[in-house]
């Protein structure tokens, strides 16, 4: 079993030191590729190996035409789109990612920026507090769950809105089901954004359903830069004195939104929500301990691709 760690963003060593350990436990072996700047390196490495482990590497059907003897490949973390998964299942390539490792990170990002927006930029104005506001979270998974549990020990009242889980589940957690997409936009003065990147959620954050949002909203983003309508968004942050957006995902009109809407509006300047030491390890070694159980018992587990 030779597993390659392709990652053009390196995991932290110690991350590094453990996918080699459980790989080499189970009798593999462990090659690199770190920093690398043309795709055909990518092509060259993947030729002979059984598993790949990427983190935002792009996957693709030219990828996978040059790894003849790949099995798995797995994305250290939560999304999955840049993943080829019709690709995947021609070539008999198991895709999985490895939900839930990045989660803790990815919340408290979210409630920072919530913090930061609700400060001005701690620019020194007279900002707001969060306790007391109502916060919204767009899909309740692994991330979405950890939100409104930080959400609530900052007082908040949580609500959530997610047409794939029960909301007897969502209850269960003292957080208020809502029926529907526009009932959670019209009733948040926070919406915290989870939903991922799909042919139904592209550009489905739109000027119509954010317009909903009461005065003084927030839109935070920590999933991804499509579901964004940034024209949309554009629009009602001018039509809208009221309005702020802040996002992990800089959208294309970054540089206009910032000139703009100044302390309105907020992009990291880069994606920082996996980025901690723990999610960083978490997700390789989750990724690592994935491939070993598929190759070894055929544990399909995660696994995205049919």
């Amino acid at each position: 079993m030779k597993v390659l760690v392709a990652t053009e963003k390196p995991f932290a060593k110690a991350a590094v030191d453990g996918i080699k350990s459980i790989v080499e436990a189970a009798g593999g072996e462990v090659v690199l590729l770190e920093k690398y700047t043309v795709v055909e390196q990518f092509y060259a490495a993947v030729a002979d190996v059984d598993a790949l482990i990427v983190r935002s590497d792009k996957v693709t059907k030219e990828v996978l035409d040059h790894a003849k003897n790949l099995k798995i490949v797995v994305r250290a973390g939560a999304g999955f789109d840049n993943l080829d998964l019709e690709a995947c299942t021609a070539h008999n390539v198991v895709a999985m990612n490895t939900p839930g490792q990045n989660s803790d990170a990815v919340a408290e990002l979210a409630l920072g920026m919530m913090v930061y927006a609700a400060r001005v930029q701690f620019s020194g104005a007279t900002g707001t507090e969060l306790k007391g506001k109502t916060l919204g979270i767009h899909a309740y998974g692994n991330v979405g769950l950890r939100v409104a549990k930080i959400a609530k020990g900052f007082g908040m009242n949580v609500q959530a809105f997610d047409p794939f889980v029960p909301a007897e589940k969502i209850e269960a957690d003292g957080v208020k089901a809502v029926a529907s997409i526009d009932e959670l936009y019209s009733t948040s003065d926070y919406v915290s954004l989870h939903i991922p990147a799909t042919e139904q959620t592209k550009k489905s954050i739109n000027y119509e359903l954010l317009n909903k949002m009461p005065k003084g909203a927030t839109l935070v983003n920590t999933a991804r830069k499509e579901v964004i309508d940034e024209e949309g968004i554009a629009k009602l942050m001018a039509d809208r004195a009221d309005f702020k957006y802040v996002t992990d995902v800089a959208p294309a009109n970054a540089a206009e939104l910032a000139e703009k809407f100044g302390a309105r509006y907020f992009g990291t300047p880069k994606k920082m929500g996996a980025q901690t030491a723990e999610a960083n390890i978490n997700a390789g070694l989750a990724a690592a301990n994935q491939i070993v159980g598929y190759i070894k018992e055929g544990n399909e587990r995660f696994r995205l691709n049919k």
